[in-house]
Order: structure tokens, then C-alpha cells, then sequence
């Protein structure tokens, strides 16, 4: 099972001081983050894409590139890519090339985003969202899988005897992961091709996302790909933690109040009971999210958001200190000990050609990976 963390990169003032960070402070902050997940054993680092103030990460290809040059281990991946208003080419192309400088560690995640103007800013329609979804998917699958490509569709000009430069590495294309928060028709996206599916999981209470991954798992199997309890489920988390959990909410409960997506909005009591965020100790973390597995099963990837709502870096890194050294080993030792054998472990981009290709000692590598 994978671990990491995910940034949604807003630039937001500090409650507790007024001070407001630039972006260029942000950006830098966010590859500290980065640097330092991998420095305390975490697997994955991943970025939104935004094209709206307060947010800042509107190029992920440049900022994961920077940093898989900083690092050796950390599998660079995003927490959004639009794929309605990026234009398919330039996601296969530009997503081809941080594998080849990545050396492999690029999966990413397909989402429509949250943001309605956006749309228009790319020259789309906002109502010809999911259709968007399913259009420039199905044209990016074919671009990372043909070397000739010859199409033709509603969203944008035909393509004639086209090839998308530079191939995948290895002939692998990056995984895909589906991201969503409420809409079925992407479940049932990433079950048709056989796809992760990562729930969101940090707004909506628990009989949500158990609903929308039920339905993922149960059309996975329709298409079969596995059985239902092999399709491959991520999900999104929200914590804050301190040793004594009093401690925890104290400090919080500022930065949760004047939050950009849910400030003035209901109390930090309300929302830790009724969402999956966890502000406490690290113990309290460690038991709510083991129980994630009782209401989607066994999953492959657990991201948690830890830097937002104007939390200084300082804290932010304490923060994946925390996680590195009492929650994350805990919570490997766990879930590992509870998965059957034949679920599989998150994919990689070992796995994945391991299963290209039938490479026994490949399969070899991409177990011991996974298992790390």
C-alpha cells in the first residue's frame, strides 16, 4: 500500500498572524513538502493543477519535474489533472516526458476539477463536462498506446497520422488513477478501462464515498478486469495532529475556521464527525483511518492533505515528521497484515511492465516496492 501526501496549493493568510505568504514562498514550500515526504518514508507526492487564485499549482509537469531531480524514491503523481480543458496532446506528451526524466515514478489523476470559470478560460463549456471527460480520456489512452494515431471526435480538430513525442518509457504508459468526488459516470469510467478510482474522501461523509467506491468496484468486475475487491481504490484523508489531541484541535481549530474552501462553515467538531478529518493524536489518526478499510475494503493508496488553510511550513513539516516516524509504519504493518493475497499492491511503473512484458524478475522488483 502506497502512503504520501497531497497539495492543493492555496495561497492562504495565517489566521494567527495576518501573514500572508507570496508565491513564490508557497511553490518553494511545496517542494520542501515534497522533499521531505521522501525523507520520512512516505511513497507518494502529489499536486493539484489550478488556474485560480488563491491557488498557485497551475503547471504540475514543471514543478513534479524539479523535484524528481531532488529525489531518488518519491513516486511524483497529481491530485487533479483537468482533463476537459487540457488538450489531450499535450497531457500525453507532457506526461511522457517527466516519465522518461522521472525514470518511471509519474502516475497521475484524472479529474474535472471545481472550479466552473475555468472552463471558459481554455475554451470549453462547462456543461459538456463529463462528456469532455470521456472524450479526451479515450483520445489520451490511444496517443500513449498507438504510435499512429488517426482520429476524430466533438471536443477538438481531427488528428491525421499522428504520433504523441516522446513515447511512454518502456513502452508503459503512466497509471491513471480517476478522481471524483460525487460523480458516478467517473467511477464508471475508471472501472470500464480498468483503472484506479481515488475518492476524494476529505468533504463528504463516509456512506458517500462507500457508495461511490462500491459502484466502482462492482463495475470493475462487470468488465472484467478482477474481481471487485481487486480493483485498484485510492482515497484522499485530512489530518492534523499533535501528541496530546487537545493540543491538536487548539491549534487547528483557527486555521479550520477561516479555511478558503470550508471556513464559517460548520464547526470543527461537526466536521470531524461527520468527514473523515482527524485532528488529534497520532494514535487517533492511526484508528481512523484503519477504518477506512471496514467501508471500501482493502485500497492501494491513502493520501492525506496537510498543508493548507494557511498552515506555516514549519508546521507542515512537523506535521509529515509525525507521519513519517508514529502513523504511516503503523499503518503499513496494519494494512498490510489484513490484505489477502490476492489483492494487489498499488501499481508502479515495475508492475506495470512487469505485466507488459511477463518479466518474472521484474514482478520480483515491483513486489518489493510495493511491500516498502
Amino acid at each position: 500500500m502506497q502512503f504520501g501526501v497531497f497539495t492543493v496549493g492555496d495561497v492562504t493568510v495565517d489566521p494567527t498572524n495576518g501573514r500572508e505568504p507570496t508565491e513564490a514562498e508557497r511553490i518553494k514550500a511545496m517542494v520542501a513538502i515534497a522533499l521531505k515526504a521522501e525523507e520520512v518514508g512516505l511513497d507518494v507526492f502529489a499536486t493539484g493543477e489550478h488556474h485560480n487564485p488563491p491557488f498557485v499549482p497551475s503547471s504540475p509537469t514543471t514543478m513534479m519535474g524539479y523535484i524528481a531531480a531532488r529525489t531518488e524514491r518519491l513516486l511524483l503523481s497529481t491530485a487533479t489533472t483537468l482533463i476537459t480543458t487540457n488538450d489531450p496532446v499535450k497531457i500525453a506528451e507532457d506526461y511522457a516526458m517527466l516519465q522518461h526524466l522521472a525514470d518511471g515514478r509519474v502516475d497521475l489523476m484524472m479529474g474535472r476539477g471545481n472550479t466552473g470559470p475555468v472552463y471558459p478560460w481554455f475554451g470549453q463549456d462547462i456543461r459538456n463536462g463529463i462528456p469532455l471527460a470521456i472524450e479526451n480520456y479515450d483520445l489520451l489512452r490511444r496517443l500513449w498506446r498507438e504510435d499512429v494515431v488517426d482520429w476524430s471526435g466533438k471536443f477538438r480538430t481531427p488528428l491525421q497520422s499522428f504520433t504523441s513525442t516522446p513515447r511512454p518509457l518502456d513502452g508503459v504508459p503512466p497509471f491513471v488513477w480517476h478522481g471524483s468526488i460525487r460523480s458516478p459516470e467517473i467511477a464508471e469510467q475508471a472501472a470500464y478501462y480498468g483503472d484506479g478510482f481515488f475518492a476524494n474522501h476529505i468533504f463528504w461523509p463516509a456512506e458517500h464515498t462507500r457508495r461511490m467506491v462500491s459502484l466502482y468496484r462492482q463495475r470493475f468486475a462487470h468488465y472484467g478486469h478482477g474481481s471487485a475487491d481487486q480493483a485498484i481504490v485510492g482515497l484522499g484523508g485530512q489530518v492534523f495532529m499533535r501528541r496530546n489531541s487537545q493540543d491538536a484541535v487548539r491549534e487547528f481549530r483557527p486555521y479550520f475556521d477561516n479555511a478558503p474552501v470550508y471556513g464559517h462553515g460548520p464547526s470543527l467538531e461537526e466536521f470531524t464527525s461527520q468527514t473523515p478529518l482527524t485532528v488529534g493524536s497520532p494514535q487517533q489518526v492511526i484508528d481512523r483511518t484503519l477504518g477506512f478499510r471496514d467501508y471500501v475494503g482493502d485500497y492501494q493508496r491513502q493520501l492525506f492533505l496537510v498543508d493548507h488553510a494557511g498552515l506555516p511550513l514549519k508546521t507542515v513539516l512537523e506535521q509529515l515528521d509525525i507521519l513519517g516516524e508514529e502513523v504511516v509504519p503503523v499503518l503499513r504493518e496494519e494494512f498490510e497484515s489484513l490484505r489477502p493475497a490476492h489483492v494487489p499492491a498499488a501499481p508502479t511503473h515495475a508492475s506495470l511492465r512487469a505485466a507488459a512484458t511477463g518479466d518474472a524478475e521484474l514482478a520480483g522488483t515491483a513486489s518489493s516496492e510495493g511491500e516498502r
